[in-house]
């Protein structure tokens, strides 16, 4: 039995969350992790913002996460592909120097409920969010399984202002505004 519930009276706090594939081989057509991520955080009640694609390039995939950083539309920024330990994968060198703090536990979480469904393989990703900019940032790895993995085990409820004892929503800022009657989720700092 789980202590884990949503409350039904209160209403979603709708979160703004952008989507960035990084693969160097697919597209829009047949990204089927992105594609997944933006149905279901649409089907939840949330706003998808924004989504891309960018090549397994450092400097390239930190420009596009920098961007939604001061987005004013963006809470939530979830990223798919790069997480593992090829040469290639680099989604963990260009988002870690932008957070301003790591959340240890998410990384930790995925690895385990993900060992039921891969077992010792799930030691292979470097799966990991954070926070920036008063924004969660969420890097997750490229297999449409391991993105199912991590929004319906952890995400879904996570990113559910609803969700108690506690959700992700209630970190941010906006979340505090959104509750009090003063308007849309608006980030506390927005740069130009």
């Amino acid at each position: 039995m789980s202590n884990q519930q949503t409350e039904g009276s209160e209403a979603l706090m709708p979160l703004g969350i952008a989507v960035l594939t990084v693969s160097d081989s697919r597209s829009e057509a047949d990204d089927a992790s992105g594609k997944y991520l933006t149905e279901q955080a649409s089907d939840a009640g949330h706003r998808v913002a924004d989504r891309a694609i960018e090549i397994d390039d450092v400097y390239l995939i930190r420009a596009r996460v920098s961007a939604w950083l001061v987005d004013a539309r963006v809470q939530v920024i979830l990223t798919t592909g790069g997480t593992g330990l090829r040469d290639r994968d680099r989604t963990p060198e260009a988002i870690r120097p932008l957070l301003d703090r790591e959340i240890e536990g998410f990384g930790e979480l995925f690895r385990s409920v993900s060992r039921e469904e891969i077992g010792t393989s799930t030691l292979q990703s470097r799966a990991f969010a954070g926070m920036a900019n008063h924004r969660l940032i969420f890097a997750l790895p490229g297999s449409p399984a391991a993105c199912r993995t991590a929004w319906e085990r952890i995400l879904k409820l996570q990113l559910d202002s609803r969700h108690r004892p506690c959700n992700f929503a209630q970190l941010l800022p906006a979340y505090n505004a959104w509750r009090d009657g003063k308007g849309a989720p608006v980030p506390l700092r927005t740069r130009t």
